[in-house]
């Protein structure tokens, strides 16, 4: 990972408005209720030797707003589930003959990292499910709620090439459904005892430092744990379509620069003025946690309405 790494158009969709963290589930991936994703790029350095390029700049959509794009599709072989009730996730990634892709490039430790969120963004989990040798991946998932969904597979083809891709995928859960309110910005989330600060903004258009601080019973966490690579990773999803974008720490753990904590820095760019749901994946003594806070970039930044006309 590099400095100053900018938000990947892994991202399909930065969320809306964002405030309050609610729980994380505890484990290996993350589990966020109340809660967001984006797109997500290669650490290797470009050409000039600077960073990754930005997948999300001029001329580039975000990630994870289409199912097929660079000639690879997202086949979602489960495209609905029962809300509250645990099933399959299946899915192959397909190339521009139809068949399924069995040979990926590792990036963060990982073939393919899978987002699942909900329109509304109050669910999200980050999951890394298993590859059948025919390329057919699967993970079993449990959704709380009845309504719509945002399947994103952020992946590399092992061909030579070829480059990070985020594709997406609609998935509904059945059920009695009862749209949910996005949280008001916030500063401050809470997860699980841990509490973190967010200090800084996405600007529309425009690189800026996005920095969370980590603390437990008001004393700051300074041995975070790498996880996937990296001592947080962060996710924004926009509202309204769900852009994905992926964002990268500044720093890595081993660099020798990079500290274990209490702060996690991000360079990011916001594609556009609007709602943005970030999700902060992280780890301490052996657990995953997640914290989520809805941020506002351009006109809509000086707004202390959330998008269901209430304040904080």
């Amino acid at each position: 990972m590099h400095a100053g790494l900018k938000i990947s158009a892994f991202a399909a969709a930065l969320a809306a408005t964002f405030g309050t963290a609610y729980g994380v589930g505890k484990g290996i991936d993350p589990f966020v209720t109340e809660s967001a994703p984006a797109r997500h790029e290669s650490h290797e350095e470009s050409p000039d030797g600077g960073g990754a390029a930005d997948a999300g700049g001029a001329g580039h959509a975000p990630g994870g707003l289409q199912i097929s794009e660079g000639g690879y599709t997202l086949d979602l072989e489960t495209p609905s589930v029962a809300a509250g009730q645990r099933a399959e996730l299946r899915f192959s990634v397909r190339d521009a003959s139809g068949r399924a892709v069995t040979a990926y490039r590792r990036e963060h430790e990982k073939e393919l990292h899978l987002i699942v969120a909900s329109r509304d963004l109050v669910t999200y989990r980050h999951l890394h499910p298993t590859r059948a040798a025919d390329g057919t991946w699967s993970i079993p998932v449990e959704l709380p709620r009845a309504g719509g969904y945002r399947v994103f597979a952020d992946f590399t083809p092992a061909k030579k090439g070829a480059e990070n891709l985020t594709l997406g995928a609609d998935l509904a859960a059945s059920g009695s459904y009862a749209p949910q309110r996005l949280p008001a910005p916030d500063a401050t989330a809470e997860t699980d005892g841990y509490e973190v600060e967010l200090s800084g903004g996405l600007r529309p258009g425009g690189e800026s430092e996005v920095k969370l601080t980590v603390s437990r019973d008001g004393r700051p966490v300074t041995d975070l744990q790498p996880y996937l690579g990296a001592y947080g990773h962060l996710v924004a999803l926009r509202s309204g379509d769900l852009a994905y974008l992926h964002v990268h720490p500044n720093g890595e753990p081993g660099d020798g620069k990079t500290a274990s904590g209490p702060g996690i820095s991000f360079t990011a760019t916001a594609p556009s003025e609007g709602s943005y749901r970030l999700f902060l994946d992280f780890k301490h003594e052996g657990q995953v946690h997640t914290a989520a806070f809805t941020v506002r970039t351009g006109a809509q930044a000086g707004s202390h309405t959330d998008e269901g006309g209430h304040g904080h």
